[in-house]
């Protein structure tokens, strides 16, 4: 039995919450993401479209195993926005997510556990209002074989039921075979008994 983490709840959209206290308005974005490129696209773009905006404060986690994550406050004082923010991500389990909390300061300061407490609620309300997912973690396998083999490979893929991303049936056949990560090596296991099969991930 594999210990390997192979499936992960994220977000399927971008959702959007709202808070306010004392004035100050907080609305919160999040937002599904893939890479640390990505994260900066988003961000630079809420900074551009919010540019009148007091303060844009975010947090990330990306990855199945959920150790690449980080968090900016912003000008905030120091772990009033992004710690909190990624407080509510850790709390919920969540991956692959940014999420974004633009500020809009009303004239009354609200302390350091104010702070924390607004953009804890508006990262909250995004999440809230998100429709959370499942997601596997996939592996990719080529496989090349010769044509009179092929019952014989039809047969373990029917029974292991990897998605044929493609295939060429010719002289010499080739696959590209996608499964989730635990059931990998079962499928690489009854592939290479196959007589002329060779493989590559």
């Amino acid at each position: 039995m594999t210990t390997e983490v192979d499936v992960y709840q994220t977000i399927a959209a971008v959702s959007e919450g709202t808070v306010s206290a004392q004035r100050s308005r907080f609305i919160a974005f999040a937002l599904p993401v893939r890479t640390p490129d990505e994260v900066k696209e988003k961000i630079a773009t809420f900074r551009k479209q919010y540019h009148d905006a007091h303060h844009v404060c975010w947090a990330y986690m990306l990855g199945a195993e959920r150790i690449q994550f980080h968090a900016n406050d912003d000008g905030e004082p120091s772990s009033t926005a992004g710690k909190p923010i990624l407080g509510v991500i850790n709390s919920r389990g969540l991956t692959d997510i940014l999420i974004v909390v633009i500020r809009y300061f009303g004239g009354v300061k609200l302390g350091t556990s104010g702070l924390i407490v607004a953009y804890r609620a508006a990262a909250l309300d995004a999440i809230a209002r998100a429709k959370i997912i499942e997601k596997t973690v996939d592996e990719i396998l080529f496989i090349r074989f010769a044509y009179p083999f092929l019952n014989e490979v039809m047969k373990i893929v029917k029974e292991n039921h990897p998605q044929i991303l493609f295939q060429r049936l010719e002289t010499n056949c080739e696959m590209t075979l996608q499964i989730r990560r635990s059931e990998m090596k079962k499928l690489k296991d009854r592939l290479l008994k196959v007589e002329s099969l060779s493989m590559r991930v």
